[in-house]
């Protein structure tokens, strides 16, 4: 695959980042010390493996590997810093070599509801958004092309899926800064895009719009979430990801210098905007929910799934009523912030090893499996996305740094499998008890379905929302990261590839760990280009 001569370039810079001598590892924060410590958990994550040899990159080639593409990162917890590693280690795995270029699948093992080459388009946003930091780029844009040239049909019957591909194209660009990839792309988003909107050949792939309510709808279980409380409808999670993927479409355009392609995209976004807070907003219960349209017909008998009238909300609050300030949808200083509220409620979402994913208020509320009330990675994951974007975007005093610190720290903390013995795995799986934080999984442990589970991003989470590398699209580099203060003494996040430089970021708050300055401190390519006393928003031009 031909790559951009600034990516060979960038490469380069990667591979003499990566074999710079000792003495200059150590001034640059403690590099050698941080392979070290990858190298200890791989060798940790190898030994209590059964490999099964369907991945390309085996366990014992997982050191180079990582070390040649990910982003190193340090801090005084270990939890955090295993899981980081573990979710790295997890992810290669799903990487998948075939005649049609890498792709990413959810299931480690085979199974029969998957599409060519095991692939699965539900997680599709979180892999992408977690994998466009591999320093190497053709394992993402080989896999994001595959959903159009080579199998994947984004825009045929797997569309049954919902999921946000087209704002994922985008957050891959301003990792990457790769423009004319995001632009070569833009006809096939824009029929994607449309697809949802139109009749398909029938069955999975109708029509998920209703032009008199303006909404799209979607069957609970092609959302990702089956056996929910709100069961089939026009639901918050679809059509956020629409309006997600109107605003990227239009971002693209504008890369392109299409202008009135980017302007038809923006209006359409402010409309479904408009729609959805008119008609999915609760504004008594404070928070975006499902509307039941007796038109919108489920595939399956859902025992958990509340009785509602057809043309009114669900009671129930959900994790995806979150999801429209993934996008950043929702006004500014309108009260709709007020929703945080639920998710620190203990009898709304609040868990010790993740949130639930239904409230636990609601009659229906079941911890036995299904998405009525357990905690899934794919929901907790999008979440934390969202309330990074709060945090950083939106002037509110609802929730703050220690609730997404919490939050995270528990979904951190659920990365385990405890044995009968009390020996404790490193493990991430489908759902989780997040009381208890036993794993909920199909099949005999250890060779569960969901072993090794790629339908969540988390090394993501510890990038751009708790290190608060916040991606752009231009040459600034901006940093804010969302850890509390008087909570860690240190953290060191390094070789991480953006717009082709290599970017450190250390926070040392006496200055004594790193021995490069007191507080938070960026650098790209070695040279200092923002710092802080404190853990605040710094940036700083590349």
């Amino acid at each position: 695959m031909k790559h951009p001569m600034k990516y060979i370039l960038a490469s380069l810079v990667l591979l003499l980042h990566l074999t710079v001598s000792a003495d200059a590892a150590e001034e640059h924060g403690g590099r050698t010390e941080m392979v070290a410590t990858l190298k200890h958990y791989v060798e940790q994550f190898n030994a209590v493996d059964e490999e099964e040899g369907v991945n390309a990159i085996h366990n014992k080639d997982a050191f180079e590997f990582l070390t040649e593409n990910i982003p190193l990162f340090e801090c005084p917890d270990e939890d955090f810093q295993r899981s980081y590693y573990y979710r790295w280690w997890t992810y290669r795995k799903h990487l998948r070599q075939t005649e049609d270029g890498w792709v990413v699948t959810e299931f480690y093992p085979d199974v029969s509801w998957a599409k060519k080459h095991n692939t699965i388009n539900c997680p599709l946003g979180h892999q992408i958004y977690e994998g466009r930091w591999l320093s190497d780029p053709k394992y993402i844009k080989e896999y994001i092309k595959f959903h159009f040239f080579g199998g994947g049909n984004p825009g045929g019957e797997s569309k049954c899926y919902s999921n946000w591909l087209t704002d994922a194209v985008y957050a891959h660009y301003q990792v990457t800064g790769d423009k004319s990839f995001a632009i070569g792309l833009l006809d096939e988003l824009i029929v994607n895009h449309r697809n949802y909107s139109k009749d398909g050949k029938g069955g999975r792939s109708d029509s998920r719009f209703y032009e008199d309510i303006g909404l799209y709808w979607q069957i609970d279980s092609w959302d990702g979430s089956e056996v929910s409380i709100s069961g089939t409808g026009v639901r918050p999670s679809i059509n956020s990801y629409l309006y997600g993927g109107a605003v990227a479409i239009a971002n693209i355009a504008d890369l392109a210098g299409k202008t009135e392609v980017a302007k038809a995209y923006r209006e359409e976004a402010e409309v479904l905007k408009k729609t959805m807070v008119e008609k999915l907003w609760d504004a008594e219960a404070q928070f975006f929910k499902t509307l039941r349209d007796d038109r919108a017909k489920g595939n399956y008998n859902n025992p958990r799934r509340e009785d509602c009238e057809s043309g009114s909300l669900v009671t129930v609050r959900e994790l995806y009523g979150y999801a429209p300030w993934y996008f950043n949808m929702p006004d500014e200083g309108k009260g709709y912030e007020a929703a945080w509220a639920q998710l620190t409620d203990p009898q709304g979402f609040k868990g010790t090893f993740g949130p639930g994913f239904a409230e636990r208020r609601h009659p229906n509320f079941d911890l036995r499996g299904g998405w009525s009330g357990c905690s899934w990675p794919l929901a907790t994951s999008q979440t934390l996305t969202a309330l990074a974007n709060v945090l950083n975007n939106y002037d509110q005093d609802v929730i703050g740094k220690q609730e997404y610190f919490d939050t995270l720290q528990g979904y951190t903390r659920s990365h385990v499998w405890v044995e009968g013995d009390g020996k404790r795995i490193p493990w991430i799986d489908e759902a989780v008890n997040q009381d208890t934080g036993r794993w909920i999984s199909h099949w005999t442990y250890p060779k569960t379905s969901g072993r090794y589970y790629n339908h969540s991003s988390y090394c993501d989470l510890i990038i751009s929302g708790l290190v608060g590398l916040r991606p752009r699209a231009d040459d600034i580099v901006e940093v804010n990261p969302l850890l509390p203060d008087d909570i860690w003494e240190y953290f060191c996040l390094d070789n991480v590839l953006y717009h082709g430089r290599i970017l450190t970021i250390i926070w040392d708050k006496t200055g004594e760990k790193y021995k490069r300055g007191q507080g938070l401190t960026v650098f790209a390519d070695g040279k200092k280009i923002a710092q802080s006393a404190t853990l605040s928003r710094v940036s700083g031009k590349l």
